[in-house]
């Protein structure tokens, strides 16, 4: 079921891109400068899934305090993604960049606003695992959670879906550059 949610989402986003592409060839296109701050929220998405990966190898080792503090770290780096979503937006409607006033910048909200709205569920999610993981602190506690099959397969559909969503962004990011160079 996550695959094929994964798999609508990519087309829904890839829908967008190709109106992007369609309508920037029409008259009245005014390029806009993406915010510099989201270079540094791609880095810290891409961060971030590079620390659920080391948090679901702790869960594998035993190691189950790195993985609560890792999960912890991921949770972290997601607030701290939209943040930096937020501060670029805000950013743009500081330069005068309104979705009413400027169709480049309309689609730049609009592909990072869907993104942010992606975003926010794998957060909730990993929110989840998180508290779970932290109601379990004794080694017993966490061991028989970590080799209960329905959370192993909770983490690794949650897993999934964030390294999805990192992906999407690295891919929307790189396609918004390329076309919004100045």
């Amino acid at each position: 079921m996550l695959k094929l949610g994964v798999l609508g989402s990519g087309l829904v986003f890839g829908f967008l891109l190709f109106a992007y592409l369609v309508r920037r060839e029409r008259e009245g296109w005014v390029d806009v400068s993406l915010p510099r701050v989201f270079w540094l929220s791609t880095a810290v998405m891409a961060l971030s899934s590079f620390t659920l990966h080391a948090a679901k190898r702790a869960l594998r080792h035993e190691r189950f305090l790195h993985y609560r503090i890792l999960l912890f770290t991921t949770v972290s780096l997601g607030f701290l993604f939209v943040s930096l979503q937020v501060l670029g937006w805000r950013g743009m409607m500081q330069e005068g960049i309104r979705m009413s006033e400027s169709i480049a910048g309309a689609f730049i909200y609009l592909i990072s606003g869907l993104h942010l709205l992606h975003i926010t569920g794998g957060l909730v999610a990993l929110s989840v695992l998180l508290i779970e993981a932290l109601r379990r602190r004794s080694y017993v506690d966490s061991f028989v959670y970590s080799v209960n099959p329905p959370m192993q397969l909770r983490l690794q559909l949650v897993s999934l879906y964030w390294h999805f969503v990192d992906v999407l962004w690295l891919g929307l990011f790189l396609f918004l550059l390329y076309h919004h160079q100045r």
